[in-house]
């Protein structure tokens, strides 16, 4: 298959229902395209996410039957399962410090003020705001915050919920990412998020912390598995210049 320009590989992406179980997608092929999900901006560069590509037959039947046997799942030659580790924040912000020492210390890359802020923001900022993913200390976060804001400019997302849009966020940019990159090489996708989280986190092993942002399936479509033209609310209603 030809690849798209990225203008074209957005055009062509639809969310595709029923995919043609004689065509088959490429895993290799599907890896690169997470390679590039793997691109995507995250909040404070934490990349809080993970993906778990089912590959296997059985599995993706396992997996498909925890998405209520949706045609999107139960037709899909493989399924990525998007998820958010946000309990891998401290490991994230060690390896941020550890690049920041190699990197921008050691090859003078910025000067050295910035480099300090760069550190403390990792070593300082971070922490006292992923601190706030327990539920007291976030609800004392959010009141301290409340307060400030009050005199200053203020950063409010401070709390356990604030903390799991954010970590959704970033997932979704990445799964953004990776459908367009699928499109790009011709092949399809489908975002769902009508799944039985309980059972899916049982079947693929994840520990209590982690959460299932959505599960994408990939193939190739058939034409009945485009529901319609697209869809659009009208530009103008969305789109506000200041």
């Amino acid at each position: 298959m030809s690849e798209k320009k990225v203008s074209e590989a957005i055009a062509y992406r639809r969310s595709v229902r029923i995919f043609d179980g004689k065509k088959k997608v490429d895993t290799g092929t599907v890896k690169n395209c997470l390679e590039q999900a793997h691109l995507a901006p995250s909040s404070s560069n934490l990349q809080l996410w993970e993906f778990q590509h089912i590959t296997s037959e059985e599995k993706c039947k396992l997996v498909a039957k925890t998405c209520f046997n949706q045609p999107a799942a139960r037709t899909a030659q493989q399924l990525v399962v998007v998820v958010v580790r946000r309990d891998l924040w401290r490991q994230r912000v060690a390896a941020n410090i550890e690049y920041i020492k190699n990197g921008f210390l050691k090859k003078n890359i910025v000067d050295p003020d910035t480099q300090k802020k760069a550190l403390n923001y990792y070593q300082e900022i971070i922490p006292q705001l992923y601190k706030g993913g327990n539920p007291f200390r976030g609800f004392l976060n959010k009141l301290v915050m409340g307060i400030k804001g009050q005199s200053k400019t203020t950063y409010r997302e401070v709390n356990t919920s604030d903390l799991r849009v954010v970590g959704h966020k970033s997932a979704a940019l990445a799964a953004q990412n990776f459908m367009v990159s699928m499109a790009g090489h011709g092949y399809d996708t489908c975002p769902m998020e009508g799944f039985d989280s309980k059972q899916l986190k049982k079947l693929l092993k994840l520990p209590a912390g982690a959460e299932i942002s959505m599960i994408i399936g990939c193939g190739i479509r058939k034409p009945e598995g485009v529901y319609g033209d697209r869809f659009r609310i009208p530009f103008e209603k969305v789109y506000k210049e200041l």
